[in-house]
């Protein structure tokens, strides 16, 4: 069973920034892909940015290219793993509920592939920006 714990959301003003962190504890196989999505009020979730644990490599929505950057610790741990998402030059439309996702049995992201690759997810995390 793999747990993930969000934290770091909140209300910023546009043009400000967060750091957003996932921690996933429990076992998980080797390199693992670890997610974030939104979704805000009325729309369709969307992912927003992934990195594959086990090389670093990134994926971004193309509406926060430039503006979001994901890290990583413990890429190596089988049994931890955090992941950040730094958001600077935010805007209204990043306002959200932000979930972390994780796929516990390793393999690289399928990005464009929508959310179905991953398992376990988060609880979610507001993030308000306002105008």
């Amino acid at each position: 069973q793999v747990q993930l714990v969000e934290s770091g959301g909140g209300s910023v003003q546009a043009g400000g920034s967060l750091r957003l962190s996932c921690v996933a504890s429990g076992y998980t196989y080797g390199g693992n892909c670890m997610g974030w999505f939104r979704q805000a009020p009325g729309k369709e979730r969307e992912a927003v940015a992934a990195i594959y644990t086990g090389s670093g490599t990134t994926y971004y929505a193309d509406s926060v290219k430039g503006r979001f950057t994901l890290s990583q610790d413990d890429a190596n741990s089988s049994v931890k793993k955090t992941m950040y998402l730094q958001m600077n030059g935010l805007k209204p439309e990043d306002t959200a509920m932000y979930y972390c996702a994780i796929d516990p049995y390793g393999g690289a992201c399928l990005w464009g592939r929508g959310s179905t690759q991953f398992e376990y997810w988060g609880q979610g995390i507001l993030v308000t920006v306002s105008s």
